[in-house]
């Protein structure tokens, strides 16, 4: 019925009349990178978990992803590692595949960006919005490297900052100052490249007429955000961008790794990264069916759902549905927008280059099952707030919820059936106890289907292990090791304790199925469960049901999980600490010391020009996001405080240069 992972397996489905129609995607991963535990839990991981559910509510789902392969990034990595961006692309998808596979993502399909299709239905909304008045043109002044021969996009320029004379600042930001700047205003700018200086010329380029778009964005907003499910920081970024009024934006860029403008008067350039990269959602689904547009273009019969991290919101929320709405061609916009907030590791955020936190490569070789990872990484997802993976906590709930609560239950039941009944569930004659537990696992089960309706993925775990905990409280007080061995009364009483709680132990295994479907197979497996219990449990309100019923034989119970070492652990979080953990507000005075001491540090000053970057990039991301002044205010000055740190490394000044010009 799918393609699963770019392989056609036999037919391809359509979203049919009278049923729930859910387009699920994951906000589309850079290719250039290796996703981190954040990235993970942030799009691909949240997706699935609410994809595998709606399939078992009996929804039509359609669950599409890819890596987002155009732009300058990958023209960098590229240059970095000596390729050309398309082997570059090559290289990471598979990885990236390779990456999803291991923790078990289910997508319908797992694409990319750099394909015919994304050509054929990107130039499509182009010229729909260019057909309907919707572009403008405008004149850029940019700089050029003419060593290079190319405009510099704003990473791959920087000079003395024009407001507080910080000699590296970027093209589009002071780090040092905050100021959003233009790269034509730099001093004494440079190409990051080659070193040499560019020069200004113009550029001519197209813009997203976002005012033009405003009322009708506005009105579509009204809606979709009163009747779907959008979390509260994604509706508080949309409105924070539509406060002071939109502004046209910018959709071309002067690269030449990208989908090209078809405009004859722009036919060396290509689009820019945040127009073209959402249309990847439309271009993923046409390479997976020749039906796409009855996904896409089919708002009254299909629901889109877009999981992102909250740093995407804006494009999502703003840009891409200005240019569906431009377009005019009926397209589906999104009705649920779920965006998490940031997982971060330990006490500070993850790192490639500095060897800090675990990057999805490097999880399976931990020696921890995936099941265990998605458990943890979905136990701490960061719903409503920023959270942080730790490798205390991860073995702490490992072995007191899923070793001592939930894997306890379900083995206690199975081995209960195989030693006291010979593998046969027995008949079971409900007392009041009994139907005491029915009713408050009945009631766990409502909990669990109203959360994970609403996408509340992290809270609806918690009454998978209320109920576990109900089971296990409920064999421990009736004791049915003891009863075996009494009258016929007290035999009984121990066959309807056992038979309902490997019934208990079913149920579990269906809920658990979007967080652990391995686990969840296993338990199946194990109580040799008719798969029609996978499509009961979960219609309606929720229905427990007695899908083992008295007679039914059991298949081989063994132990579901496996405690992690303290040592073990302490290994493990040895292994991703990194080199050295900087920590802004703590090591100031210390990094003074060794600088008049020592003069200058290579290494220190190699990790943290890595801080800078990173820090910088946070401030970059909450003025995207219209964050509070506040919170942007603190984190500009921890930038600061590293920039100085930074140049006492490297035997300079912490202060900036004073600026050259007549005395007053």
């Amino acid at each position: 019925m799918y393609y699963l992972w770019g392989y056609l397996l036999v037919e391809t489905f359509t979203p049919p009349e009278g049923k729930r129609n859910l387009l699920v995607t994951s906000a589309l991963p850079y290719v250039n990178n290796v996703p981190h535990l954040g990235n993970i839990i942030g799009c691909v991981l949240s997706a699935d978990a609410f994809s595998r559910y709606g399939r078992l509510r009996g929804w039509n789902i359609l669950f599409v992803c890819g890596t987002d392969e155009y732009g300058t990034a990958t023209e960098n990595k590229a240059r970095e590692e000596g390729l050309t961006p398309q082997q570059i692309c090559d290289k990471y998808h598979v990885i990236h595949s390779d990456i999803y596979k291991w923790f078990q993502i289910d997508f319908d399909f797992f694409g990319r960006t750099t394909t015919e299709k994304q050509t054929e239905i990107a130039q499509n909304i182009f010229w729909r919005i260019h057909k309907h008045g919707f572009l403008l043109e405008d004149t850029v002044e940019q700089l050029r490297c003419e060593n290079c021969k190319r405009f510099l996009a704003d990473r791959f320029v920087e000079g003395i900052c024009p407001n507080c004379s910080y000699p590296e600042a970027r093209g589009d930001q002071c780090d040092k100052c905050g100021r959003l700047i233009n790269a034509v205003e730099l001093r004494e700018p440079q190409c990051k490249v080659c070193r040499q200086t560019p020069v200004v010329r113009s550029s001519k380029h197209l813009f997203l007429d976002l005012p033009k778009l405003e009322a009708q964005l506005e009105q579509w907003l009204d809606k979709s955000t009163s009747t779907g499910d959008w979390t509260a920081n994604a509706k508080q970024i949309t409105r924070s961008w539509l406060r002071d009024g939109l502004k046209p934006r910018c959709i071309t860029r002067d690269l030449r790794w990208g989908t090209p403008v078809p405009h004859p008067d722009f036919k060396d350039k290509v689009f820019y990264v945040w127009f073209d990269a959402p249309i990847g959602y439309l271009s993923i689904t046409a390479n997976y069916t020749d039906q796409w547009e009855k996904w896409w273009k089919n708002p009254n019969q299909v629901e889109l759902y877009n999981f992102m991290a909250k740093d995407n919101v804006p494009f999502h929320s703003v840009v891409f549905p200005c240019s569906l709405l431009g377009a005019q061609d009926n397209y589906t916009l999104v009705s649920h927008l779920i965006a998490t907030e940031y997982l971060n590791y330990e006490d500070t955020k993850f790192s490639k280059s500095r060897g800090v936190g675990v990057f999805g490569d490097m999880a399976k070789d931990t020696g921890i099952p995936s099941d265990v990872w998605r458990f943890y990484l979905l136990y701490v997802r960061p719903e409503g707030q920023d959270s942080a993976f730790s490798w205390a906590d991860m073995a702490l709930k490992n072995n007191s919820e899923l070793l001592n609560n939930l894997g306890n239950f379900i083995n206690r039941g199975g081995m209960f059936v195989t030693k006291f009944f010979e593998g046969i569930v027995p008949v079971m004659e409900l007392q009041q106890e009994d139907k005491t537990l029915l009713a408050l696992v009945g009631w766990e089960l409502q909990q669990y289907i109203q959360l994970m309706d609403k996408v509340k993925i992290r809270d609806a775990l918690r009454h998978i292990l209320n109920i576990s905990r109900h089971g296990n409280q409920y064999i421990q007080v009736n004791e049915p090791w003891k009863k075996i061995k009494g009258g016929d009364t007290e035999r009984q009483r121990a066959g309807t304790v056992t038979g309902v709680s490997v019934n208990v132990a079913c149920l579990l295994s269906v809920m658990l199925l979007p967080y652990m479907p391995a686990v969840s197979q296993t338990i199946r497996d194990q109580l040799n469960a008719p798969p029609s219990c996978v499509n009961t449990m979960l219609q309606g309100t929720g229905t427990f049901v007695c899908c083992l019923s008295a007679g039914h034989r059991i298949g081989t119970v063994s132990p579901l999980f496996q405690k992690l070492e303290v040592d073990q652990i302490e290994a493990l979080k040895k292994r991703f600490g990194g080199q050295q953990v900087f920590d802004p507000a703590a090591v100031p005075a210390a990094a003074a010391a060794m600088a008049s001491v020592n003069g200058v540090d290579p290494e220190k000053a190699k990790q943290l020009t890595q801080a800078v970057t990173e820090q910088g990039e946070k401030v970059r991301a909450l003025k995207t996001q219209k964050a509070e002044k506040a919170a942007i205010t603190a984190e500009v000055a921890k930038l600061l405080d590293l920039k100085k740190q930074l140049a006492l490394a490297e035997g300079k000044s912490p202060e900036p240069a004073p600026q050259k010009g007549k005395k007053k």
